[in-house]
């Protein structure tokens, strides 16, 4: 298992529909390399769209939330939820797009004793009570984010894009997806 990507095996890219193998092209044509979760939900089509235009509606956004603040809830999201995949490769994002070698790292590992400014404690801890008890989430935490500053647009991203990367990490569970190699070293 120690060199598989995913126990429900992989599709290259070559072998997607013409409109994912363009998708997928254009990620790894700016990455280098094409990202696992790419090669491992290629075999399920339709899902893999789904994931795609979510995903792209909800982190390529230029309203709101900055695209690190959106990686920060990304790691936050994933390091709850104990997903080594999403951990390792949103790590390297949230490492270039903060500029900062070490953010990730301590977010993922333990967020409660990071230190961040008042907007992105509010973040975070907004991720983190969704993430981790989603059932006992309510008004006092949606109050606790207005009252550090974030708009109601805001707030709904950060718990949109905690419930795609809570899904994401259960997929990645289910499928034991393996990170890239390459995504360790960005961003240090």
């Amino acid at each position: 298992m120690a060199d598989k990507v995913s126990r429900f095996g992989t599709v290259e890219p070559e072998e997607l529909p013409e409109d994912l193998r363009e998708r997928v092209g254009a990620i790894a044509e700016k990455s280098g390399f094409v990202p696992n979760i790419f090669r491992a939900l290629g075999h399920r089509p339709a899902e893999l769209r789904a994931f795609l235009d979510y995903h792209d509606a909800l982190m390529d956004s230029s309203d709101g939330l900055s695209k690190a603040e959106r990686e920060l809830v990304v790691v936050a999201t994933s390091g709850a939820n104990h997903c080594s995949y999403c951990v390792v490769a949103h790590g390297a994002i949230l490492r270039i797009r903060a500029k900062d070698p070490e953010l990730a790292d301590q977010v993922s590992s333990n967020p409660w004793q990071v230190e961040l400014d008042a907007r992105g404690r509010a973040i975070v801890d907004l991720a983190l009570a969704l993430a981790q008890d989603s059932a006992r989430f309510g008004d006092e935490h949606v109050a606790a984010a207005r009252a550090a500053g974030l708009s109601e647009d805001e707030i709904w991203d950060v718990g949109a894009i905690t419930a795609l990367f809570a899904m994401s990490n259960r997929l990645a569970h289910l499928t034991a997806l393996r990170p890239n190699p390459e995504f360790y070293g960005m961003g240090r």
